[in-house]
């Protein structure tokens, strides 16, 4: 929206072309979104403690998570919003990738919002079933994928690409759209399994969310993507002001969703930013990237498949509590341990996914 304001602007004044770059944009969209989540934060949290929108806690976890009982949830709205607006005023609206994005984030977020809506005001424990839940995902997934399917202009938007490998691209065909469904989906309950401590998600999805942008950048230029040699994807640069929105919305958020935790997002922020990074992945062709950047969000989620798996073919379980942050809760390491160093960890691992666009 501001960028069309300011290519008019640039006709009476050359100095609005700045807003014409990529970078700059990206870095307004950040910090748009962090003032936003900023200013807004306070008056959020103090409504939510006002309509007792608080958080219920399982009584077979760590005995700790006891007193969160009645922290507000549902913050995640916040976040959303600030990614929305941020986006919108910064990003080129004539790109489909931006839009495509924006209503994956906005379709999950909706999902999000109805299981919390049922869980914390109607005080219904279920919320939205289980498979309602994943029928709602799946449609906002497998509409995704076939529109980038279908609208796919070059081999490459479609082709998956292998780390490490200089001319490595598989065809995938049809199967694209499998591929798509399986990273936006998984992605978004990954992310979701992994909100289960202060802080423990948030950062880590930013994290993500800015080396993604970094690619998404790459990927949209045709001199650093020959350089490089990762797909170049026409447009997709484009999205690094949506990974910037990410982010900062983001780090606002955690100003205070750090331990101990003010407000937590909730499963509407959750599910959302799950699958927005999924989609930022799938459009710049670095799934296996995303999946190893994402390592935390992967790892609690293979925690939770195995001790399901386990429990019900031995009837033994191989974790204390899954997802696995409640195993070292349970092990006796205090809350803010498990957090930094699993923080710790995605950093080293987002270094590391960064890395894979030279070493091949």
């Amino acid at each position: 929206m501001l960028m069309l304001l300011a290519e008019y602007l640039a006709q009476f004044e050359s100095g609005f072309r700045v807003f014409q770059y990529l970078t700059l944009r990206g870095i307004l969209a950040a910090g748009t979104a962090l003032a936003i989540s900023l200013l807004v934060g306070p008056t959020m949290i103090r409504r939510l403690n006002y309509h007792q929108v608080g958080q219920a806690v399982r009584s077979d976890g760590p005995s700790t998570h006891l007193g969160k009982t009645g922290t507000p949830t549902m913050g995640g709205a916040l976040i959303l919003v600030a990614i929305a607006v941020s986006t919108l005023l910064w990003g080129d609206l004539s790109n489909a990738y931006v839009w495509v994005a924006l209503l994956v984030t906005a379709a999950f977020g909706a999902v999000g919002w109805v299981d919390d809506y049922r869980k914390v005001v109607e005080r219904n424990p279920r919320g939205l079933p289980a498979r309602w839940k994943y029928l709602w995902q799946s449609v906002a997934g497998l509409a995704a994928a076939l529109f980038l399917y279908l609208n796919a202009d070059s081999p490459v938007t479609t082709q998956l690409y292998l780390p490490f490998f200089k001319d490595v691209a598989i065809a995938m065909g049809a199967l694209f759209v499998v591929l798509a469904y399986f990273v936006i989906v998984g992605a978004s309950n990954a992310v979701n399994l992994t909100d289960g401590l202060d802080g423990l998600a948030i950062l880590p999805t930013v994290l993500v969310g800015t080396a993604l942008g970094v690619i998404a950048y790459l990927t949209g230029n045709v001199n650093f993507a020959q350089y490089l040699q990762i797909p170049y994807v026409p447009g997709s640069g484009e999205l690094a002001v949506f990974c910037g929105a990410i982010a900062g919305s983001g780090l606002g958020f955690l100003w205070f969703n750090t331990y101990p935790a003010q407000v937590f997002m909730g499963d509407v922020g959750a599910l959302a930013l799950g699958a927005a990074l999924g989609t930022v992945a799938v459009i710049t062709r670095h799934e296996i990237v995303f999946f190893i950047m994402g390592g935390i969000f992967v790892l609690e989620t293979v925690s939770v498949i195995l001790q399901v798996a386990s429990f019900k073919l031995t009837g033994r379980r191989i974790f204390r509590m899954a997802p696995i942050h409640h195993h070292y809760e349970l092990k006796g390491w205090p809350e803010p341990r498990v957090i930094v160093r699993f923080w710790i960890i995605t950093v080293m691992l987002v270094l590391f996914g960064l890395a894979t666009l030279k070493l091949r």
